[in-house]
C-alpha cells in the first residue's frame, strides 16, 4: 500500500471522486447479447448458457423443486445453523425497515400513504470465484419482507451451497443462468424466465452494463463496481483495521482499499500489519495482494476535519469510523463502528444488507432495502368544504401555466373560486 500525505493525497482524493467504470469496454459485446436474448428469446438464452455458464448438456435453465430440496437436506448441520442465524438477523433488520401505511385529516382534506410490493423481482447472485450464498440472503430477503410474490433467482453454475440457501428461503424460481443473458432474460422475458419489474443483485463487469442497458426498460438496483474499503481512525487497533483492509480487497482485485488516519504511528504499524495479511502472509492471498499493491493507500491527514473532508468526498461502499466521529459521516453504502465492528459481519451477519453503493453512488443513495421492493402511493379525498379551502389557490396557479381546462374543473365543482 502506497502512503500520501499533503498535496498527494489531496490530488489521490480528488481522481477518486471522479473515478469512473470500464463499463465502456464491454458494453459493445454486451449490447449484442441483451439484443439476441431480447429477440430470440430462449433460443439465444440456452446458447450462451453453455456457452458462459457450464450449463451441462442434460440440465434445465430452471433448477427443479427435488434439487432445490436435495440440496437443502444436504447441507451440513453448520451451514444450515448459520444461514438460520443469519436469515434471522437480515429478515428483523429488513421489517424495522419496513416502511408504514399513514392517514391524516385536516380542513376537509384527507390524505395518506399507501405501501404496495412489486409484482415480480428478479435477483442476482454471482458465481465466478466464490459461491455467494450471502448475496442470495441480502437480495431474496428484503424481497420477502415488501411482500413480492414472484421472486426469480439467476445464478450461473450454482453450486450445493446456493441452492440450499435457497431451499432454506423457500425460494420456487432458480434458474441456472447469468452474465448479461441472465439480465436480459429477467428483463425482457423468455419462453422460460418471465420478465420481472426490478432487477437487483452484484455482479460482473457484464452484468452491470447488462443493468445499465436494460434500466430505462427494467427497473435496477445500482450499478455496482468493485467492492471498496474505506477506515478512518486516529486510535483503533492497528492489526483489526488491517485485517478488515485484506478482508474486503480479497473480493476483487480492483478493490479500493483505504486507511485515513492523522497519526503517522498508526499508519505506520498498520501498512506493517497489512503486509503480514493478518494471521498469514499477505503472499498467500494473491487476489487481496494484488489489490491491496494496485488500489490501496495509507492517507495522512492534517486533521479530523481533512480526514472526514477526504471520506465523504470519497463517498465509499463501507466505512469504519470511531464512535465519536459518525456525526461527520454523510456519505457512506453501510458505516461500522469501533474495533469489533469487523466489516466482514456485516457481509454476512449482523442484519444491514451487503448489496451496497459503489464508485461514489453513497452520495445519493443508501444500501439496497425493503424501500426498493415496494412503491408508495399517495392517496388523498376532498369533501367540497376541503376542495373550497384550496380551490382559489389551484385557478391561480392553473391560470398561470396557461392550464384553463385544470382551473374549469375546479370551477365547476366550486363556482366561487
Amino acid at each position: 500500500m502506497r502512503m500520501l500525505e499533503g498535496k498527494a493525497a489531496d490530488a489521490y482524493v480528488a481522481d477518486l471522486e471522479i473515478r469512473g467504470s470500464r463499463l465502456h469496454e464491454v458494453e459493445p459485446a454486451v449490447r449484442r447479447i441483451v439484443e439476441d436474448v431480447r429477440l430470440d428469446k430462449d433460443r439465444a438464452l440456452l446458447k450462451y448458457a453453455h456457452e458462459f455458464d457450464r450449463l451441462g448438456p442434460n440440465q434445465n435453465l430452471r433448477v427443479s423443486d427435488s434439487e432445490l430440496k436435495e440440496a437443502g437436506e444436504r447441507a451440513p448441520a453448520s451451514l444450515k445453523t448459520a444461514l438460520s442465524i443469519a436469515a434471522k438477523n437480515i429478515r428483523r433488520f429488513c421489517e424495522w425497515q419496513k416502511p408504514k401505511e399513514w392517514t391524516r385529516s385536516r380542513n376537509g382534506i384527507w390524505l395518506g400513504q399507501l405501501v404496495r410490493p412489486l409484482d415480480s423481482v428478479g435477483c442476482y447472485v454471482p458465481g465466478g470465484r466464490f459461491p455467494l450464498l450471502s448475496t442470495l440472503l441480502m437480495t431474496v430477503i428484503p424481497v420477502q419482507v415488501a411482500g413480492v410474490q414472484n421472486i426469480r433467482v439467476v445464478s450461473p453454475d450454482p453450486g450445493s451451497e446456493v441452492l440450499a440457501a435457497a431451499a432454506m428461503l423457500e425460494v420456487r424460481e432458480f434458474y441456472r443462468v447469468g452474465g448479461a443473458q441472465a439480465i436480459a432474460a429477467l428483463a425482457y422475458g423468455t419462453e422460460t424466465i418471465p420478465r420481472v419489474d426490478k432487477i437487483v443483485g452484484p455482479g460482473n463487469l457484464y452484468v452491470t452494463a447488462a443493468k445499465k442497458l436494460v434500466a430505462f426498460d427494467c427497473a435496477i438496483d445500482m450499478l455496482a463496481g468493485p467492492t471498496e474499503v474505506v477506515i478512518v481512525s486516529s486510535k483503533g487497533n492497528p492489526a483489526f483495521i488491517a485485517a478488515d483492509l485484506v478482508a474486503q480487497a480479497e473480493h476483487d482485485p480492483e478493490t479500493l482499499a483505504l486507511f485515513i488516519t492523522t497519526s503517522k504511528k498508526l499508519a505506520a504499524l498498520v501498512s506493517i500489519q497489512v503486509q503480514q495479511g493478518g494471521r498469514k502472509p499477505l503472499c498467500e492471498n494473491t487476489i487481496a495482494e494484488q489489490s491491496l499493491a494496485s488500489r490501496g493507500a495509507i492517507l495522512i491527514a492534517r486533521s479530523r476535519e481533512e480526514a472526514f473532508d477526504w471520506a465523504n468526498r470519497i463517498a465509499p461502499e463501507h466505512i469504519s469510523v470511531e464512535k465519536r466521529d459518525l456525526r461527520l459521516v454523510r456519505n457512506a453504502g453501510s458505516i461500522f463502528i469501533g474495533d469489533y465492528s469487523a466489516q466482514a459481519a456485516g457481509d454476512y451477519a449482523s442484519g444491514p444488507n451487503h448489496v451496497l453503493p459503489t464508485a461514489g453512488a453513497a452520495r445519493f443513495r443508501g444500501g439496497l432495502s425493503v424501500m426498493d421492493f415496494v412503491k408508495l402511493i399517495s392517496v388523498q379525498e376532498l369533501s367540497s368544504r376541503g376542495l373550497a379551502h384550496v380551490a382559489t389557490t389551484v385557478v391561480c396557479l392553473a391560470e398561470s401555466e396557461g392550464l384553463r381546462a385544470h382551473a374549469d374543473s375546479i370551477r365547476l365543482r366550486c363556482p366561487v373560486a
